[in-house]
């Protein structure tokens, strides 16, 4: 998560403390927004959930039917259960991966056929805050170790907060940064993204301007834009564009993190984020672009998206648990009800 000054600050990190929860809270109420919509049997491996603080524990995950979840970390062993996948992450920072390359190549021997997302908002400076020539250096010695280790991985590049022009720009850097140190067109299995709409002006709240890049300003966009969906849909389609232009259509797209920051008293209580939660679900369940789409998907723009988040005291707008209380919050039960047989 990215916010800086105003309204709120904090970040997620690469190590956390996870707090295992016991029981499985009561399915019951099933809030009355949430309409018939449901996501269908077999499209729910596609549902990723992020655990900033909490250890998912198997029979929770189950009761959400999450396909996936993700902790910013990378792991040799994880609990979840054998039907949820785990993605590994790794972070950037200081000009040095988070994890050495023979942890690495451990990790993904021990992990065959893992997703690896790289990077965790390079484009931010409280988050990864790499320059693209160094973005470029680390994922060429993250995608080696991986591969080296376990040639099926699915290594997914990217990582930005928001794939406004700016931030393409940044990944435009990326790729001839790789292009000119290494010789080849930078190397991917697919690309992973975050899809927020928070303000790029340098030194304000948001996520800032992308480091080495000399703009002030990008997209200015207001509070009230963080549960805005026609710009959510815009930027998915703005991105797939970005990707089929650089040579990468045939490729899966992740969505590794997306919510609303936003405190409820900013004008997104229970109601409003249970609509964004559903429609922008809908859309990624439904869109699809002969194009831009992943032909190996039925054209589908998006291939697999984790809200953001399980449970986090710093950004509690989006929790789906709230386990000190042992209950769903009723964002909880909206997810419940979409995943109802």
């Amino acid at each position: 998560m990215t916010l800086a000054a105003t309204p709120t600050a904090s970040s997620e990190t690469g190590t956390v403390t996870p707090t295992p929860t016991s029981a499985v809270p009561s399915a019951d109420p099933v809030p009355s927004g949430s309409g018939a919509f449901t996501v269908p049997a077999g499209e729910r491996f596609r549902l990723g959930v992020s655990l900033p603080t909490w250890q998912g524990n198997p029979d929770t995950l189950r009761a959400l039917q999450a396909g996936w979840v993700m902790d910013w970390d990378a792991r040799f062993s994880v609990a979840y259960g054998g039907a949820v996948d785990y993605a590994q992450t790794v972070r950037m920072g200081g000009g040095r991966l988070s994890l050495d390359a023979g942890t690495i190549t451990a990790i993904a021997v021990a992990r065959p056929g893992s997703t690896w997302l790289i990077s965790n908002e390079p484009d931010v400076r409280w988050q990864d805050n790499v320059t693209p020539d160094v973005y470029a250096r680390l994922y060429r010695e993250a995608y080696q170790a991986i591969k080296a280790g376990d040639p099926s991985a699915v290594v997914a590049a990217g990582g930005i907060s928001e794939p406004t022009e700016l931030r393409l720009k940044y990944l435009d850097r990326v790729l001839q940064e790789y292009q000119n140190a290494f010789g080849e067109t930078l190397p991917s299995d697919a690309w992973h993204i975050h899809n927020y709409m928070l303000r790029e002006e340098r030194n304000s709240w948001g996520v800032d301007i992308p480091p080495g890049l000399s703009e002030n300003t990008g997209v200015l966009y207001g509070i009230d834009d963080s549960a805005n969906l026609a710009m959510f849909k815009s930027q998915i389609v703005r991105f797939r564009s970005w990707m089929v232009d650089r040579g990468y259509r045939g490729q899966p797209l992740l969505i590794s993190e997306f919510g609303i920051p936003m405190p409820a008293d900013y004008g997104f209580p229970p109601d409003v984020v249970e609509t964004f939660l559903r429609e922008t679900w809908r859309y990624f369940l439904t869109a699809t672009d002969p194009v831009l789409g992943d032909p190996n998907d039925g054209g589908r723009l998006v291939q697999r998206w984790c809200w953001f988040s399980m449970e986090f005291p710093d950004y509690p707008t989006g929790d789906i648990l709230d386990s000190e209380a042992n209950r769903w919050t009723a964002l909880g039960h909206a997810w419940l009800a979409m995943v109802k047989d």
